[in-house]
């Protein structure tokens, strides 16, 4: 017995011999074959620049052809509810109603502020101020809630009101 231990030992090192010639061969047989597809890339395209040459007529990316649009689309309102476009712009109309989040309230002697959080900044609303870019205006600050006013167009035009709120977020931390 001890001495058929070194004779298996001595065959199965043999079996794991270097001679892998076989499979060098048909590996440099297949390399021989093989070429790389290299699929064929198009030209990039010209960026040719568009010139606006009517320099009398209104920029169409100039804010003022949208104010004027605002301005005519309310003339025509039929149900004489329009926003005051004239008037000048609060700091928390600048952002979506969806991304201002309410985080808290704040009480003084006859006064009531909601605290509105938007991108980490924390703001003081009070009734009627304005928010969100629906020409929201505060009408409620209650405990866990603020109410807005806003005036929308609907399909066909027509200025309407609409009723949205704001609820508390709590807070994760």
């Amino acid at each position: 017995m001890k001495h058929l231990l070194p004779l298996i030992l001595l065959v199965s090192l043999y079996g794991c011999s270097n001679s892998n010639d076989e499979l060098r061969t048909w590996m440099t047989d297949i390399r021989k074959d093989m070429r790389p597809i290299t699929p064929k890339v198009d030209e990039p395209k010209t960026f040719e620049p568009f010139v606006y040459a009517n320099q009398a007529e209104i920029d169409p990316f100039d804010p003022i052809k949208i104010t004027n649009a605002l301005r005519k689309l309310s003339s025509k309102s039929s149900s004489g509810l329009a926003p005051d476009l004239n008037r000048r712009k609060e700091p928390l109309e600048d952002y979506p109603l969806d991304t201002i989040a309410m985080v808290g309230i704040l009480e003084k002697p006859n006064l009531r502020y909601a605290l509105l959080r938007v991108n980490n900044v924390i703001y003081q609303a009070k009734i009627g101020n304005y928010v969100g870019q629906n020409f929201g205006i505060v009408t409620k600050i209650a405990e866990g809630e603020v109410t807005l006013k806003e005036v929308v167009q609907d399909a066909s035009g027509e200025w309407v009101e609409r009723i949205s709120t704001l609820q508390l977020q709590e807070s994760t931390k």
